[in-house]
């Protein structure tokens, strides 16, 4: 019964009900994508990171992966070190610097490239999506990014120049690499839109003219099993004085203390988004209380209990919250897309890298959340309808 006087009391004012309803779907949304955002950021980089499993990074002393151009030496040395490890499985050694290319149509055409030293037999850098891998010797070949096919004006089988380190005063390169190109590939961490190429360590180690002290910029380590972790970790920081060695879960704590801004952001705008639903909920139900103050006093005359007069109230304030929060997250799932666009599209961040992901967890918390709200948000209201004195209230109407 309470419920259905609750429903038919909204659609008495159904301008008002529906301008409530959509306020209370805005406030959901915003908390449906501040709680993905909150929670979002540190799934996205860990994700990112384990992407194709490697759970440790070995990087030199006092720095984290490619936060600098610090790089270790003896990097041969240190991956037959790390692969002793009877936990480890898989050691990935990594170059990281920028070079330069030639464009195929003018000579003189010089572009900025990023460029990857690797390890086919074991990498976690790239997706191939056209064209066959390097092999482990191909000291002549090289994969490119869909950004640096199009500004060397390459195809797959094309041969491309790629040039080591400039004279400042000559703009003339230290060394020159014909390479061909063996295929097309996804960098895992490239921002949008960045030319970049890879082919193996020596030879992007000779381009970087590092190739005589054998340096890497971060070794990729891969653990047996995700339990294994920790302990590999600590045996690596004593047999490794000298590098910096991090878990996945330390590099989230890193990234978590450099996005502590948006964190706090999501926390003010999530808390503002309930504050509003709150305002609505009970403002509302507070008016439609005080309209109906005659007809209330003439049910409890007549024998409607108080309870039954403060359960329909709190029907009315859940029949708003739950149609406000199925439309609220909707429109959250929506904004989030474009809302994401827009954040990844800022210089640096990997394209693979998200703001606002979607988990089941972070949906449901925010729709308990707001249930939860809309429903305490009625409290007042009801106490309101159940105290309100019989006799007067009557006899005011009747006058």
């Amino acid at each position: 019964m309470e419920f259905r006087w609750g429903v038919r009391n909204l659609r008495r004012h159904p301008f008002r009900t529906a301008l409530s309803i959509a306020g209370i779907a805005v406030a959901s949304a915003m908390l449906l994508d501040m709680v993905m955002l909150r929670g979002g950021l540190e799934a996205s980089f860990a994700d990112l990171l384990l992407v194709r499993g490697y759970q440790i990074r070995v990087t030199p002393k006092g720095t984290l992966p490619l936060d600098s151009e610090a790089t270790l030496p003896d990097a041969t040395g240190l991956v037959a070190t790390i692969r002793r490890d009877p936990d480890v499985t898989s050691v990935a050694p990594l170059v990281a610097t920028s070079i330069y290319g030639r464009r195929r149509a003018g000579a003189d055409s010089v572009v900025t490239l990023f460029g990857y030293g690797i390890d086919p037999r074991n990498q976690g850098l790239y997706q191939l999506l056209r064209g066959a891998d390097l092999a482990p010797d191909d000291s002549s070949g090289v994969l490119l990014s869909d950004a640096s096919v199009a500004i060397l004006r390459a195809r797959i089988g094309d041969t491309v120049a790629l040039l080591g380190v400039l004279d400042p005063q000559m703009a003339a390169p230290a060394l020159e690499r014909r390479l061909v190109v063996r295929g097309v590939v996804q960098w895992h961490y490239d921002y949008r839109e960045q030319p970049s190429v890879g082919t193996i360590v020596p030879v992007m180690q000779r381009l970087a003219r590092t190739d005589r002290e054998d340096r890497a910029s971060v070794l990729l380590v891969k653990a047996r099993t995700d339990a294994d972790v920790d302990r590999v970790v600590e045996r690596l920081r004593e047999r490794l004085p000298r590098a910096e060695v991090n878990g996945v879960a330390d590099l989230v704590r890193h990234f978590q203390d450099r996005m502590v801004y948006f964190r706090q952001l999501a926390t003010i705008l999530g808390s503002v988004s309930l504050f509003v639903t709150v305002l609505l909920i009970g403002t509302l139900l507070t008016i439609t209380v005080n309209e109906r103050l005659g007809e209330i006093a003439t049910l409890r005359a007549i024998g409607i209990s108080r309870a039954s007069v403060v359960k329909e109230v709190l029907v009315e304030g859940t029949a708003l919250t739950v149609v406000g929060c199925a439309l609220g997250v909707a429109l959250g799932l929506v904004t989030a897309r474009y809302l994401d666009r827009i954040l990844t599209s800022f210089p640096g961040l990997p394209a693979t890298f998200s703001f606002f992901v979607p988990r089941t967890p972070d949906v449901m918390t925010a729709i308990v959340v707001t249930l939860l709200t809309g429903a305490l948000a009625g409290l007042y209201p009801a106490w309101l309808a159940s105290r309100a004195p019989i006799a007067p209230t009557l006899r005011s109407e009747a006058t």
